[in-house]
């Protein structure tokens, strides 16, 4: 150490490494002896210290696990010492001395806290570089450091304001910065940390406090390295901030970090810290970064798109910093990204596009990922691959998983329809799906450089389970990109596995482009698109291929395109496909790839477990690959694995299991049956079929499954094994092991099954077992003794099924097993024959009628009842011979009824047994008529040659062929037997199989329609049937076939089809709405059944007056019942699309009725019968029809208006609440005016029949009905098409003749409609002015008004009429008018005030000439009037004075009055009453003060006024007057007048 001294950085290296070297001998010798040396060297020059420490700092690190405690507390000491003995930085040294303290550190962390927080002390600023040495511990040893960092930073906070110099605020950055980040550390590894309760709230509120010093102050600092510092402090910082406060700061902090990017030339650092802001925000799903999008990719964008430049160090690096601040914004705002950068690839600048590229290729599809539910990213993402195609990008690093993205997106789901708001923009997940398959064939098909990036790479994605809803695009474009290489020659095609060791082995290739093949039409026609590419693939399939493939592909995808999904034959296509595998592997003919091929199939098994359709095919495939390998050993081992791994639960997997052994055995029979035999001795089975799981009470019992399965396999085996092999075996080989695993012994006990999965297999495996006996050629000399205990067995499980149950097919496949069993050799004998018979016959018969059993048991089988019945009739009751005597044939009827629907009998037999029974009891009706037994007639011989059309599937040559037997039914069916056919066909409607019923409705529609004429008094009877099936049995196909019952009879007989239905009960129920709706079909019928139900609503009174004994004289109104019906029906009918035309036709009629309906059940009851069915109604908290009169009229009536193409003039009233007030008795003429304003606007061509219609109308008897025209009227001439359809004259007229009506009501809207001539002909009003004004001053005279209502309308409309009339008509009547409103100013009603106000100053344009004095009078007299009003509790009274005295002042000779009205008195604005009153009293007193003693006895009147502000104005008016009266004519005043008064 005495050779430190020498200056030569030789000698100096090589005493640094002898003093490591002696340090990892003997570690604790040599750290001593350094701290030793140091001490006693006390002046030794720092540099030579330096080399010490650093060799100190070298043993330390090396050999820290070693250290006692006693040494390590020497060299904390020490290195603390040399570290703060200078108060001065001299970096070297100090930097030496730290960095021995965090070597120590990472071992003896709180030794070194201890002394360096001595050190450490509040309220004085710390040696620069204790802070650092914090910092660095912080980072070497986190679980050590981290427990001690609240205190520390609880101690530095006051201290960031002490700091003055840059580089002590440096290093606040920096220990801020690496306390952040090992904060972090701790949190997310907290499962390892030795506190566990620390949280990020630890030290939340502390870094936010230093963030607001360094962001607020430092960061604004002229001294880039300090921003820097600040700049790298900030980033982690974020991340421990609480998340309000950060979402509080980003709009600043945000900004605040982009601008650093024009102050420095290093933009690594801002970017760094930039991205980790934007994580932390990120994390806490902040709103506020939202805002800060726009400025974000502004910056960002240009620097991904400037060049990296190599002579930069930290370019590259902030390259990727800015990519993963994209990739951050990315999986928040991928909409918005893409948003932005789209546009950006449309730049003529390559830089900036290049730049696009980059971000959208690393960020956009991981952001998809992420966020899968954004469905307009996927769909610009795909869009946005495939326009990085086009550009070549894609054959880059990378370019694969954008195509693998693609295929994910390809092998989306199709999703449901869903319903979607206007405002929406969102698409769905099929549309991804089309769009991504459109792309992916676009760039496999028009990109020709990336034919190297798509082949063979696509093969990947074709036997991964998860992409197989992008097979058909898949297949497509693969089978493309293979031609093209064909193309370019056989060694193109070829693919070298060896260079790609993930794509699928040919074996595993064909092996799942065939089982896909078997759903041919799933994926839109991925059958068809999976041979395309096998035939395309052949060469690397298998060499020997080419041929055979290109002769049997093409047919095989011809037969899918000739057919459709519906039309293909599943059992059909699936044989071709098998066959079609048969041939490859023959042709192949190699044992090896044979082998390896079956393999690959049971590989994939499991991958089927969620497609069970093709798992079973599948199985059918290794069991056919099996069958042409000849390799015994193979085989045996393939099917034990098949054994083993099978999922016994499933019941498609124990067919394909079944069926695949099955296939097997064609050609190797032998190991077929000993494998299964094996099976049975292995301990896989024995674990699962021990003695004791016999005892177990498991309904899904794994055993009893695996034993089913078993059975079944040997059904099969006996089905597919060679017939001349199979008689043989089935006794000794195949029966026996049958009823060995049936068969269950407990200590030599046989117990009884109860597993209906066993029963059912057994069933089966008898029924394919006799089969196969039957179908093998030597089946006539083959005994079968066994025949009699499987007969013994099928008979046992038909006896043990319930009588009165029929809930399992065991007793239908028992007897259908029966069936291939007794035609077996030996013949059975008649006892057993007749017992066979008699126990089928027992178990189907004795069961309940299926009514009786749904009514217990809520749900039966009726298909299976039915199938039962059907062996029944044709295994056992054909053998009896029909009866051959004729009988009297009461029941003819009926009997064909019961037969005839058989004729749509989802089984062909059934149909055409069907038809025979009818055919023959239509025989033997011709017998009983008379006619021999050979008789044959010509309609009755026609049923056999329609049986032909009953052999057709199609259901529409089926139900048409049923509608001719019908017909021919109907015209040989006697009279009498007609109505007892129908009631049983009506039966028929309620038949379980929709087919029947649905040939039950049409046999019942084409009689109908042949012999319905002759019912005439059966339609109630008939009604009440379909009335009564609808509600038995409510499903579409019944109700449109009732409908049409209900049109084919209201055709032949609408009065009594009508009146039936009118005798329904009210409300009308659902099923008699749809009767009600099926008289919509035809505009003919249903224009007649309109006027027959117009008829009936006017026929009767439409209410009966109902005198109440409890309210004395009052009496109500109830709605009479026919009228009522009549308009609920007339709704029902109109409510159908298809009653327009009919509607149409009688359009003016229509309305006008039920125009007059709505206003003659305004306010009337329902009658009591229908009352107490609306209590119940409510009580049942039901949503019933409304029942109220008015509110069924106002319906009938809009019904009939959009059925009329008028909906625009319904929608209008409706906006307007004109069809609520309708119904209103106060308010009913406001909801006609609306209508009648809807109808001139909407429906003006119409108007001239309604109106000719509705004239009579105003001579009704009805008040109601004479108020309603009138106000429809009245509001037509507030309108110009009046005038426009030649109406004005006649409606005047009419509205005139009402003024005699002795309805106050009536008088007041016929006036107002005389006035709103004003508005919608006002150029007619001068010619009929004279008439009209006469009918306004009649209507002020009114003496039957006793409250004005009629005298306040003639004063409005006189207002309006004013404009338009000629002075010479208004100069007569002129000042009667005014004399006669005169009295209203005072009315207590306030519109009465309002418009004999706006009536005078109105009238006052006419005083000039002959009237000017005479009127002028009639203003003096109204003068303290409107002077006192304009103090009226009521805003539209003091506005109507404002307007009169307006209109007065010219006319009263007084310049400064009349300036004074029009200056002050403006309606919009408020008045100084007081200041106004003074004013005006000066004038008049000026002007007039011969007037003092007429105006102060006016004012008098009002010291009485019921009104406070006006009884207060009066006394202030004459007060007013009396001030300003000059002394000569003081002597009107009469003091004790006004004494009086007081």
């Amino acid at each position: 150490m005495d050779a430190t001294t020498d200056k030569d950085p030789l000698v100096q290296e090589q005493i640094y490494n002898a003093l490591c070297y002696l340090g990892d001998s003997e570690p604790e010798e040599i750290l001593n002896s350094c701290d030793e040396y140091l001490r006693q060297h006390d002046k030794l020059a720092y540099p030579l210290r330096v080399i010490i420490l650093k060799a100190m700092e070298a043993v330390l690190t090396n050999n820290i696990d070693y250290l006692d405690k006693s040494t390590a507390k020497i060299v904390i000491f020490l290195a603390s010492n040399e570290m703060t003995k200078s108060k001065e930085i001299i970096y070297d040294w100090q930097q030496a001395a730290s960095n021995v303290l965090v070597a120590a550190g990472r071992r003896f962390i709180n030794k070194v806290m201890e002394e360096v927080l001595t050190k450490f002390q509040p309220g004085i600023l710390p040696h620069y570089f204790i802070v650092q040495t914090f910092a660095n511990l912080s980072v070497s040893n986190v679980f050590g450091m981290v427990p001690f960092l609240n205190s520390i930073l609880g101690t530095m906070l006051p201290m960031l304001g002490m700091a003055k110099q840059d580089h002590m605020k440096c290093v606040f950055c920096y220990a801020l910065q690496h306390f952040s980040e090992s904060i972090q550390e701790y949190l997310a590894n907290l499962d390892k940390a030795p506190d566990p309760t620390v949280r990020k709230d630890t030290f939340s509120n502390e870094i936010f406090n230093a963030y607001d010093v360094l962001f607020n102050i430092w960061l604004q600092s002229r001294e880039a390295k300090l921003r820097f510092a600040v700049v790298k402090a900030l980033g982690p910082m974020s991340h421990l901030m609480p998340s309000e406060k950060l979402e509080e700061q980003l709009p600043r902090l945000v900004p605040g970090i982009l601008a650093l990017y024009k102050k420095h030339v290093e933009a690594f650092y801002v970017t760094k810290s930039l991205c980790q802001i934007l994580e932390a925000s990120v994390n806490f799903g902040s709103r506020t970064l939202d805002t800060q999008l726009d400025a974000l990719l502004s910056t960002l964008h240009p620097q991904i798109c400037a060049p990296v430049e190599s002579s930069v160090p930290l370019s590259l690096k902030n390259h990727n910093e800015v990519l993963r601040c994209f990739t951050v914004l990315a999986c928040t705002f991928p909409d918005r990204l893409l948003g932005f950068l789209l546009p950006k690839l449309e730049s003529h600048n390559e830089r900036i596009r290049v730049g696009t590229l980059i971000i959208m290729r690393d960020q956009l599809p991981p952001a998809a990922q992420l966020y899968p539910c954004r469905v307009p990213v996927k769909r610009a993402v795909v869009q946005v691959i495939s326009a990085m195609a086009h550009h070549g990008y894609l054959e880059q690093t990378g370019g694969e998983v954008m195509i693998e993205y693609i295929v994910h997106q390809c092998a989306l789901p199709p999703d449901t329809p869903r319903k979607q708001t206007p405002e929406a923009d969102d698409l769905t997940s099929d549309s991804v799906q089309n769009i991504s398959i459109n792309t992916l064939f676009l760039i496999s098909t028009t990109v020709d450089r990336m034919d190297a990036v798509l082949w063979p790479y696509l093969l990947e994605f074709v036997t991964p389970i998860q992409f197989t809803g992008a097979l058909t695009p898949l297949c497509r474009s693969l089978m493309h990109l293979a031609t093209k290489k064909q193309e370019e020659g056989e060694s193109a095609s070829l693919i070298h596995y060896d260079t790609h060791a993930n794509l699928p082995l040919p074996c595993a290739l064909m092996a799942r482009l065939l089982i896909v093949s078997s759903q041919p039409y799933l994926g839109d026609g991925r059958g068809a698109a999976a041979l395309r590419l096998l035939n395309v693939l052949h060469l690397n399939i298998h060499p020997m291929l080419g041929e055979l493939w290109n002769k049997k592909i093409p047919p095989l995808v011809e037969h899918l395109e000739a057919n459709t999904e519906k039309s293909l034959s599943p059992k059909e296509w699936e044989d071709k496909l098998l066959l079609f595998l048969r041939e490859t592997l023959t042709a192949i003919s190699d044992n090896t790839w044979i082998s390896q091929f079956s393999a690959e199939m049971c590989k994939q098994l499991n991958s089927y477990n969620c497609f069970p359709s093709e798992k079973n095919f599948l199985y059918k495939c290794i069991g056919t690959a099996l069958g042409v390998c000849s390799n015994k050993d193979v085989v045996q081992k393939q099917l034990q694995e098949l054994l083993e791994t099978a999922r016994y639960q499933e019941e498609a997997e124990r067919e394909g299991l079944a069926s695949g052994f099955g296939i097997c055995a064609i050609n190797h029979l032998d190991e077929t049956l000993a494998k299964l035999e094996d099976f049975v001795k292995s301990d896989v089975f024995k674990k699962s079929v021990g003695l004791f799981s016999i005892f177990k009470d498991r309904s899904d019992n794994e055993a009893e499954k695996i034993k089913s399965t078993l059975i079944l396999c040997y059904g099969y085996v006996a089905r597919y094994a060679p017939k001349e092999l199979v008689l043989s075996r089935i006794e000794a080989d195949i029966l026996r092991n049958v009823f060995q695993y049936f068969d269950t012994r407990v200590l030599g006990i046989k117990v009884e099954t109860k597993d209906l999965t066993l029963k059912l297999c057994l069933i089966r495996s008898i029924s394919m077992i006799s089969q196969a006996i039957s179908d093998s050629a030597q089946s006539d000399a083959f005994v079968f003794s066994r025949k009699a205990e499987l007969l013994a067995q099928m008979l046992e499980f038909i006896k043990t099924e319930p009588l009165d149950l029929l809930r399992t097919p065991i007793r239908q496949r028992a007897m259908i097993s029966c069936t291939y069993l007794v035609i077996l050799e030996p013949p059975l004998s008649e006892p057993d024959h007749v017992e066979l018979i008699d126990t089928c016959l027992s178990s189907v018969l004795a069961l309940p009628p299926l009514d009786v059993l749904k009514e217990r048991d809520g749900h039966v089988p009726d298909a299976l009842h039915k199938e039962a019945m059907r062996f029944i009739n044709t295994h056992v009751c054909v053998s009896f011979s029909p009866a051959q005597t004729v009988v009297p044939f009461y029941n003819l009827g009926v009997l064909v009824a019961l037969f005839s629907p058989r004729c749509s009998d989802s089984l062909a037999s059934i149909r055409l047994r069907a038809v025979d029974c009818a055919y023959y009891l239509l025989c033997i009706q011709l017998c009983y008529e008379g006619f021999a037994h050979n008789y044959r007639d010509e309609r009755v011989e026609r049923l056999k040659d329609l049986k032909k059309g009953l052999e057709d599937p199609d259901f529409t040559i089926l139900f048409n062929t049923c509608y001719n037997i019908a017909m021919v039914i109907g015209k040989r069916l006697p009279p009498d037997q007609l109505m007892s056919l129908l009631l049983m066909m009506f039966e028929g409607l309620a038949d379980p199989d929709q087919n029947c019923s649905r040939a039950a409705a049409v046999m019942i529609n084409a009689i109908l329609k042949e012999r319905g004429g002759v019912l005439l008094e059966k339609v109630p009877v008939i009604m009440a049937l379909i009335h009564s099936k609808l509600q038995e049995v409510d499903e579409e196909h019944l109700r449109k076939a009732a409908q049409q019952t209900v049109y084919i009879l209201a055709s032949q007989h609408r009065t009594a089809v009508v009146s039936s239905l009118l005798g329904s009960s009210l409300p009308f129920d659902s099923h008699t709405c749809a009767m009600w709706k099926a008289l919509a079909m035809e505009p003919a019928l249903t224009s007649q059944i309109l006027e027959l139900l117009l008829d009936k609503m006017n026929r009767d009174v439409p209410y009966k007056e109902n005198k109440s004994f409890l309210l004395g004289s009052t009496s109500e109104r109830i709605a009479t019942p026919l009228p009522f019906a009549a308009t609920c029906a007339l709704h029902e009918i109109m409510s159908a699309p298809e009653s327009g035309a009919a509607v149409l036709g009688l359009y003016p009629h229509l309305f006008v009725a039920l125009l007059l309906r709505v206003s003659c059940t305004v306010g009337v009851q329902l009658p009591k019968n229908l009352q107490s069915k609306e209590r119940k109604s409510a009580s049942w908290s039901q949503a019933p029809r409304n029942l109220e009169p008015c509110s069924c009229a106002v319906e009938a009536l809009r019904a009939m208006l959009t059925q009329g193409g008028s909906d625009e003039a319904v929608k209008s009233v409706g906006s307007a609440g004109g069809w609520e007030l309708m119904k209103s008795l106060e308010r009913h003429h406001d909801g006609i005016a609306l209508l009648a304003r809807a109808m001139a606007k909407h429906a003006g061509p119409k108007l001239p029949l309604i109106v000719k219609n509705l004239f009579p109308m105003l001579n009704s008897m009805y008040d109601s009905q004479r108020i309603t025209t009138t106000a429809f009227f009245a509001e037509l001439l507030n309108s110009s098409v009046v005038s426009d359809l030649i109406l004005l004259e006649s409606m005047m007229d009419n509205m005139t003749g009402r003024q005699k009506d002795p309805c106050t009501l009536v008088r007041m809207l016929a006036l107002r409609g005389l006035g709103n001539i004003s508005s919608g002909s006002p150029d007619k009003v001068r010619k009929h002015g004279a008439q009209l004004l006469a009918s306004m001053v009649n209507g002020m005279d009114d003496k039957d008004d006793p409250d004005n209502l009629v005298a306040l309308e003639a004063m409005s409309s006189l207002s309006k009429l004013l404009d338009h009339v000629e002075e010479r008509d208004i100069h007569s009547m002129l000042l009667h008018i005014a004399i006669r409103i005169r009295p209203f100013f005072d009315n207590e009603n306030h519109q009465l005030r309002t418009s004999s106000i706006i009536l005078f100053g109105n009238l006052t344009k006419f005083s000039a000439g002959n009237c000017e004095d005479v009127f002028f009078e009639q203003i003096l007299n109204g003068l303290v009037t409107l002077l006192l009003h304009l103090q009226d509790p009521k805003p539209e009274v003091i506005k109507a004075c404002k307007f009169a005295l307006r209109m007065c002042g010219p006319n009263m000779g007084c310049e400064g009055l009349c300036d004074m009205f029009l200056n002050h008195l403006h309606e919009d604005r408020s008045l100084h009453y007081g200041e106004f009153m003074n004013d005006v009293c000066k004038h008049l007193m000026q002007n007039y003060p011969e007037m003092l003693n007429r105006l102060i006895s006016t004012n008098l009147f009002y010291f009485k006024s019921n009104w406070v502000d006006i009884r207060a104005a009066a006394p202030m008016f004459i007060g007013f007057l009396v001030l300003h009266v000059d002394e000569e004519h003081c002597k009107q005043v009469d003091l004790d007048q006004l004494l009086s008064c007081e």
